[in-house]
Formats: structure tokens, sequence, C-alpha cells
């Protein structure tokens, strides 16, 4: 029952998350609607057990890619004046109602519900997606790609830091 009433109040935040991603007109708001359906996937992950993934979606999506997103938005300019003001009666008290209504859901399921975060012990071997599982298989069996892929990587970063350090037309020993 509780895997339920999560998936509907996520899956509910991750639509309404991604319908906002395709009609807001601003695209801070079309960002900020990003950010929830990704935090909505990264709990379906946790509850599917895949902490690892779910981590991942929440470090580097939610957060790295994110924040490229809306620095890239900052750049471009959004620096218009908005009308702040309120055309929906009673929208404040609507929104604490249903916050209330959530924060209440939340507490009975914590304090009243069956559903455990994480498993409290794991008889046989350890679940497909979780931390112990992938970290045992990428630095026994993969050590050599994995290392060899972090070095491509960082060969990649000072290689673009390097060209966008010089002018097209202009050389090293122009700069110097």
């Amino acid at each position: 029952m509780v895997e339920l009433v999560i998936f509907v109040l996520l899956g509910t935040g991750a639509i309404a998350g991604a319908l906002s991603v395709i009609f807001a007109k601003n695209p801070v708001y079309a960002a900020m609607g990003l950010l929830g359906t990704l935090f909505s996937l990264g709990v379906f992950y946790v509850v599917n057990l895949g902490h690892l993934i779910a981590a991942v979606q929440v470090i580097v999506y939610a957060g790295a890619v994110l924040t490229l997103f809306l620095f890239v938005i900052m750049m471009i300019g959004v620096d218009r004046v908005e009308d702040t003001s309120e055309t929906i009666r009673y929208q404040r008290q609507l929104v604490i109602g249903l916050a209330a209504i959530l924060g209440v859901t939340i507490a009975a399921l914590v304090i009243g519900g069956e559903f455990a975060w994480v498993p409290l012990a794991v008889d046989g071997p350890i679940p497909n997606g979780t931390v112990e599982n992938i970290a045992g298989i990428m630095f026994t069996d993969w050590l050599l790609p994995f290392e060899v892929t972090a070095l491509l990587l960082t060969i990649g970063a000072a290689g673009a830091i390097a060209l966008a350090y010089y002018a097209p037309g202009t050389s090293v020993e122009d700069a110097e």
C-alpha cells in the first residue's frame, strides 16, 4: 500500500514537472519543472533498490546538468519584468493546505507504515543496482576499462581547455 501511495504521489509530481518543462513560458520555470521530474525519478530508483543510480540521478543530472542549464539560461538573459500579482483566488491557502496534507501523509507513512527505504539484511547475493554490487564488479572485473575511461576523459577536458584558451588563427608562440 505504501509503495502505491509513493508511486501515485511521485508519478503525479514527475508528470507535472514534465508538463511544466513543455508548457512553461519562462525557461527558469521549465528548468525547475525538470528538477522536480529528476528528483521524482531519483526517489523511484530508491524505492526499486537502485540506490547507486538514484545517487547518480540526483548528483549528476539534478545537480550538475541542471546547474549548467540554469547558468546558460541566465547568460541568455531572462531579466524581463514579470507580473507577480496573484491571479488565482486563495492560491496561497490552497498551497498551504496541500503542503499540510502531504506532510501528514508522509508522517503517517513513516510512523505507521511498514516501509523501509533500505532493506535490513539481504540473504544470498547482493541485489543488482546497489553500490556494493556495482563497485565490486567495477573495481575487479572492469578496473582497466574504468581507468582508461577516466584517463581519456581527463585528456579530453585538458584538450578542450587548451582549445578554448587560444583564439583561432593564433599559435602558442603568439600568446606568449
